[in-house]
């Protein structure tokens, strides 16, 4: 194999692919990024870490077509240390055990595997096929992640719920994600071709990539669905990913129907009020108190080791009195996803979960549990 090729395409799409790849591996290949040239003008990489795999195509001037693996991480830290506006050469010997990297005055030669040891994910047929905008993507994706719980028992908490629903008439499709202490929810307009697709878990690495792969908001995703696989084609990018294999729970029993308190905060203003308290608290209980009052809430945060906090803040509060407590990092990563200006905090008792929603835009809804404090 003989190809040349711009240092920026070749660092754009080892950026994309290099990240499946894990820093430790007990599989050599699973190291390694497959670099395939054919007989036109396409080099095709590919990595996967047999959970998941990316495929990047990116345009180069063919020599000669052939094909191997590299070490992934290595070829993208020599890539990414050449001169901006570089080329690159890159060749494998006659036997295929090593390949030169060669840009201006630098070469390197990496150590090669054979291309046919190379896992291949298959992927079966997909059931469901449809497209939505990236920007769509993007927000059933920032509105939820933070909610993905890092927990390994209840691994079918370890992703995004996808599925579609009917909600007032018209059939959305909808993003849930919980760790048990704070729940994300997010709506949107099903797209054609979703109808009556199976719910889906999608794995927490794979939503973290696919966050990074959706950057260009009018791009087009195209999704296909299946019930063990899902994968998504950007441009000249496929993501092909296994999902998770378990039932979610039923989260809407946790979504409170019947709280009667109403709370209305500015949301900046609030969260850095939340943020400035926040800061005496200790790691392991970072609890802050809300004490709502007629027009008035203050922020408590004690910490026998250093001291204590409080701010008042004017809110629209017109309920009876209530002190309630919440986890102060879960306070913040909620109001960070609000959107408007205005938040609103539906509030029963000290004992019971929180709804919390944004007054702009009613596709998002979020459920906090509240600490004893």
């Amino acid at each position: 194999m003989r190809i040349t090729l711009e240092r920026s395409n070749l660092l754009k799409s080892l950026n994309h692919v290099h990240r499946v790849v894990e820093r430790r591996n007990t599989i050599p290949i699973l190291s390694n990024v497959l670099l395939r040239a054919a007989a036109g003008d396409s080099l095709e990489m590919k990595a996967t870490d047999l959970d998941l795999e990316i495929t990047e195509g990116t345009p180069v001037t063919v020599e000669q077509p052939g094909a191997t693996t590299v070490p992934a991480h290595l070829l993208y830290d020599i890539v990414r240390k050449l001169p901006d506006g570089s080329e690159v050469r890159l060749a494998t010997n006659a036997e295929g055990t090593a390949m030169t990297v060669a840009s201006g005055r630098s070469k390197f030669s990496l150590q090669c595997l054979p291309e046919a040891d190379f896992p291949d994910l298959t992927a079966g047929t997909f059931t469901h096929s449809f497209k939505m905008k990236a920007s769509d993507l993007k927000m059933l994706i920032d509105r939820t992640q933070f909610a993905i719980s890092t927990e390994e028992t209840r691994y079918y908490l370890n992703g995004i719920y996808i599925h579609t629903v009917e909600s007032k008439g018209d059939l959305k499709i909808r993003a849930v994600a919980t760790d048990g202490h704070r729940l994300a929810r997010a709506d949107l307009e099903a797209p054609s071709g979703s109808e009556g697709m199976p719910g889906i878990i999608i794995p927490r690495k794979t939503v973290g990539e696919l966050q990074k792969l959706v950057d260009q908001p009018d791009a087009t995703v195209t999704i296909e669905v299946s019930d063990a696989k899902i994968r998504f084609t950007i441009g000249s990018i496929v993501m092909t990913s296994k999902l998770i294999d378990g039932t979610f729970p039923d989260y809407q029993r946790v979504i409170p129907a019947n709280n009667d308190k109403e709370l209305r905060v500015d949301c900046q203003t609030f969260a850095q009020a939340v943020d400035r308290v926040s800061t005496i608290s200790s790691e392991r209980g970072r609890a802050v108190k809300l004490a709502l009052n007629d027009g008035s809430l203050t922020l408590t945060v004690n910490n026998p080791d250093s001291g204590s906090a409080t701010e008042e803040l004017p809110v629209g509060y017109e309920s009876d009195p209530l002190e309630i407590g919440f986890n102060a990092k879960y306070l913040l990563d909620i109001t960070s996803q609000l959107s408007g200006g205005e938040a609103v905090f539906m509030l029963a008792d000290p004992g019971s979960p929180t709804l919390v929603r944004d007054l702009a835009g009613e596709e998002a809804l979020y459920v906090l549990m509240p600490m004893r404090v």
